[in-house]
């Protein structure tokens, strides 16, 4: 019983977005009941997150003691309830955001409800995987439900075609995910991340080309998840395109779970040990994440500046705080995965709430996303201009908002594993995002 409770957050959300779907087959025009259910099924899950943070033992990212329930595949550590607490809570202020903004465009429908309760499910099982299969089951679950959302528009030549968009080159780079997790499997002999992580760490591992090219691969395939570069293409078209609120659940919650992941994985592929071999492999590694990281900020942040639409422009912006938390991926430490985790929770509220006020000010078919557009803002409406304002200057990073001490801890992380050129062209970087 006890393990049940530890798994509520997740196996709540599961059962009653299936419960949805068939309140939904049964009374499809009910968009009130779809709405209301939702709610009511997100805080259950908010709640059932709450005490699964008061009751665990272990805080720190890593993976706590074995359990029957889930044949050892779920960890029940408490970063994993925080960031069921960060999910739950993203949806349910997309879901508040979504039925007016839907409304306005006569658009409604139960299934939408439906769709951000799959996507949550998705995310607490990424949040609470200790084993390769549940990483890839729950980051499909979640990509499957964005590829739907973000073509919700059906009539939407842009929502189309940003959906399409979005599935081809997700099913892409799931490819490389699924060959990094066989190759992985090929040089330790095990898709348990506690058991890798230990044949890693002991040196012993029988195709060390086996585990670069895993590796390798597997970074890649999160890289996309993140929009990192070169593998962003696709973030400016499909955020851009997207209904409004889904682009805000997309880019923060969907992004804080594909972090999440990362955060997991590295902990197991690239151990703090002294075995030499390890060393080297672990530091190519941090090379590698280190150029992608740099390069992810400036071609984020430069090509914002080049934008005349709000939507693209939080867009590429995006993808630049993507190279800002990959920052802590590099210095592969437990300040660095605590710089992301403080990082990701401020980026979430900042983002998300620029895209709901976005929402609000959009007008049918994206009129009204223009910079030209939002010139007099402060005049017609003063409380939302100001409260963009400071979502902006936390983005930005400028003290004392969130954004300003979630940049310092990464800077500090990564100066701490000798990074030092990393922090120059991050410190930069913000310079232009300003």
């Amino acid at each position: 019983m006890n393990e049940f409770l530890l798994i509520s957050p997740v196996l709540s959300v599961s059962v009653l977005a299936i419960v949805a779907i068939l309140l939904d087959a049964i009374n499809p025009k009910n968009t009130k009941l779809g709405f209301s259910f939702a709610l009511i099924a997100l805080i259950t899950s908010l709640g059932f997150s709450v005490l699964g943070l008061n009751s665990s033992q272990e805080w720190l990212i890593g993976f706590d003691s074995a359990n029957s329930l889930t044949n050892d595949t779920l960890s029940f550590a408490g970063y994993t309830y925080f960031y069921d607490i960060l999910f739950s809570i993203s949806a349910i202020f997309t879901l508040l955001a979504s039925k007016p903004y839907l409304t306005r465009e006569n658009l409604e429908s139960s299934e939408y409800y439906n769709l951000i309760l799959f996507a949550v499910a998705g995310m607490m099982m990424i949040a609470h995987t200790k084993h390769m299969f549940t990483t890839f089951v729950g980051i499909e679950t979640m990509s499957v439900t964005f590829y739907i959302m973000a073509g919700y528009f059906r009539f939407n030549k842009k929502s189309v075609e940003s959906a399409l968009k979005y599935f081809l080159l997700g099913a892409f780079a799931t490819g490389f995910l699924v060959y990094g997790m066989a190759m992985i499997y090929g040089a330790t002999g095990s898709f348990h991340l506690t058991e890798i992580r230990d044949a890693i760490a002991s040196g012993d591992v029988s195709s060390w080309l086996y585990l670069k090219l895993g590796l390798g691969l597997i970074i890649v395939g999160l890289s996309f998840k993140i929009a990192a570069f070169p593998f962003h293409q696709w973030a400016p078209d499909v955020y851009s395109g997207s209904p409004t609120v889904v682009t805000a659940f997309m880019s923060t919650a969907g992004k804080a779970a594909a972090v999440i992941a990362f955060i997991i994985i590295a902990t197991s592929l690239m151990p703090v040990t002294e075995v030499a071999e390890v060393v080297a492999n672990t530091e190519n590694a941090q090379v590698v994440i280190a150029v992608i990281s740099a390069l992810t900020m400036l071609i984020g942040n430069i090509s914002a500046l080049l934008q005349k639409n709000v939507k693209r422009m939080l867009a590429f912006s995006s993808v630049a705080h993507a190279g800002y938390l990959l920052m802590g991926i590099v210095a592969n430490s437990s300040d660095g995965f605590r710089g992301m985790t403080f990082y990701i929770t401020a980026y979430l509220f900042m983002q998300i709430g620029s895209f709901v006020i976005v929402s609000v000010l959009e007008r049918e078919k994206e009129k009204n996303v223009e910079f030209s557009d939002y010139r007099g803002l402060w005049k017609s409406n003063p409380w939302l201009a100001a409260i963009m304002a400071i979502f902006m200057f936390s983005l930005a990073g400028l003290p004392p908002m969130a954004g300003f001490f979630g940049k310092y801890l990464l800077f500090a992380a990564t100066l701490k594993a000798g990074f030092v050129s990393l922090v120059i062209v991050a410190v930069i970087s913000s310079i232009i995002s300003m």
